[in-house]
């Protein structure tokens, strides 16, 4: 793995294809999942094979249906003993045919990728909820081993919130940890000391320093230890330290005698001492604010330090970080900021192109020349096959190829995102610039997929430019625009920049602009 690199596709065949076995130093996924729906609904057996089980950016709803049914007979088939047991018992005997069991099928089959693909020192952080997590741990015991099982961390969402009800409400996530093995990387992380604790606790300055200590306790609290026994600077106590270590230290300035007589203490300086550790309720991380310079308006978006809190524990720099629904990227981006290589995988273009944006605003890195993408179209005819397969996802990638964000995940001057609720309006992206003075203008973009297009589309497009009192309208097409089309483009007048440039309609070809920017 010479690049970072970035993936669209489904992460189960990526895995399959691309990712080597136990190349990967780190996993950790956010699978999607409704949670919301109640446990009578995802219980209810779905009957037919109409139902995909493939998913979109805000729609994490499984279903079972034909994929899932492939899925799980591949695993019969193929998968693990261990694991095809406890499948077949969880569909035919446990929980049936539904949108539980097509999530857990599905899951089963990456984790047992995801498994191959770790090296033997890696570890596994997989973030859930409640609703599936209690199945999710089995099937971890069953392809990691219940050996290695190491940690279920509680993160601390929010406070709870709500009315009084029948129940409590829910306000923390589950991340379960596995290594591969009984030898794994670790780097114990550790909180700062509360303000109150050290100014009550760490109260001496050492004169000659000016470091800040306090005073320990060097007696032992069992005092039948015969060995540990003896007389140090006059004072007969059962000590924690043998008399040589305590002679050492006395010699090397650590040990504190307030007067001849007084029981002896050990001098501990704040500046060798690490913080906190962190134990496996993690209240200290608070969710992405809505309004927050880290929000991207992605609804499932996870705080930056949850992942660097993940990756510095159970990485070293240069090591490499896999996240298989890595969604708006904050993984990617916590590698990236302590010096570890990424991959990172979405099934859906809008995912890889707040990725990209990010990538390029937060580092300067620009896609295919400093990271590899990989599954996106290539040229005219690949951009055609997207398009047939599903028309979001064409128009998320070609926005992208202009530098727009999507309609649902608007630009800000800030460089912050969004959300937008309701239709686009007519608008499927969009790009704000600064005139002098940090005005900020926007240009308005309109993807159109058909293979015919016509001048009503413009005159469609200028209508959207005036209502939303715009400086620029871009109009991105598969096909040659018709004469009509440039007629009515001319007629909706140039932007004049307070530079005194004029921009007016632009056309090209896809054989005439560079790769990374066809359309």
């Amino acid at each position: 793995m010479t690049k970072n690199q970035l993936y669209y596709g489904d992460n189960l065949d990526i895995l399959r294809r691309y990712v080597a076995d136990e190349s990967v130093d780190l996993v950790y996924l956010d699978p999607p999942f409704n949670s919301s729906r109640s446990y009578n609904v995802l219980f209810k057996d779905e009957s037919g094979m109409a139902a995909d089980a493939q998913m979109t950016a805000f729609d994490d709803t499984w279903h079972w249906g034909q994929v899932a049914e492939d899925t799980y007979a591949d695993l019969l088939v193929s998968g693990p003993s261990s694991i095809r047991r406890i499948i077949q018992s969880y569909v035919e005997d446990v929980i049936g045919r539904n949108q539980l069991m097509a999530y857990l099928v599905m899951m089963a089959a990456r984790l047992v990728e995801l498994h191959r693909v770790l090296k033997p020192t890696g570890s596994l952080y997989l973030h859930c909820d409640s609703t599936a997590s209690h199945y999710l741990k089995m099937m971890l015991d069953t392809i990691f081993g219940i050996q290695n099982f190491r940690n279920e961390i509680i993160w601390k969402r929010t406070n709870a919130k709500g009315l009084a009800s029948r129940n409590l409400p829910t306000n923390h996530d589950v991340i379960f940890r596995y290594t591969k093995s009984e030898i794994w990387t670790w780097n114990p992380p550790f909180t700062p000391h509360d303000p109150a604790y050290l100014k009550k606790f760490y109260k001496y300055i050492e004169p000659e320093t000016g470091r800040l200590y306090q005073l320990a306790d060097l007696t032992n609290p069992n005092k039948d230890r015969p060995n540990l026994t003896y007389e140090f600077l006059g004072v007969m106590r059962v000590w924690r330290w043998t008399k040589e270590r305590m002679e050492k230290a006395h010699a090397d300035g650590l040990i504190y005698q307030a007067k001849a007589g007084a029981i002896p203490r050990l001098k501990r300086y704040l500046d060798q001492q690490e913080g906190n550790m962190v134990g496996t309720v993690w209240e200290d991380i608070p969710p992405v604010q809505p309004h927050s310079a880290e929000a991207l308006g992605y609804p499932t978006q996870k705080p930056l330090a949850l992942l660097d809190r993940i990756i510095q524990a159970s990485s070293n720099p240069g090591d490499v970080v896999l996240d298989p629904f890595a969604g708006c990227g904050t993984a990617v981006n916590a590698a990236q900021k302590l010096g570890r290589r990424w991959i990172g995988i979405d099934v859906t273009h809008l995912a890889i192109t707040v990725q990209k944006r990010q990538m390029e605003r937060l580092y300067g890195l620009r896609p295919t020349v400093d990271y590899e993408v990989i599954g996106e179209p290539q040229d005219v005819g690949s951009a055609r096959e997207l398009a047939l397969n599903g028309r979001h996802q064409f128009e998320y990638w070609a926005i992208s190829l202009v530098g727009a964000l999507p309609s649902s995940v608007t630009s800000t001057v800030g460089g912050r995102a969004q959300g937008k609720k309701g239709g686009d309006g007519g608008i499927d992206g969009e790009i704000v610039f600064l005139e002098p003075g940090n005005k900020p203008k926007r240009v308005l973009v309109s993807v159109k997929s058909n293979d015919v297009v016509n001048p009503s589309m413009m005159r469609d497009l200028r209508g959207v430019i005036e209502r939303e009192k715009a400086e620029i309208g871009l109009f991105i097409c598969l096909t040659t625009p018709t004469a009509g089309m440039i007629k009515e483009a001319l007629a909706a007048g140039k932007y004049k920049h307070p530079s005194g440039k004029e921009y007016s309609v632009w056309r090209t070809t896809a054989s005439s602009v560079p790769r990374s920017r066809q359309i």
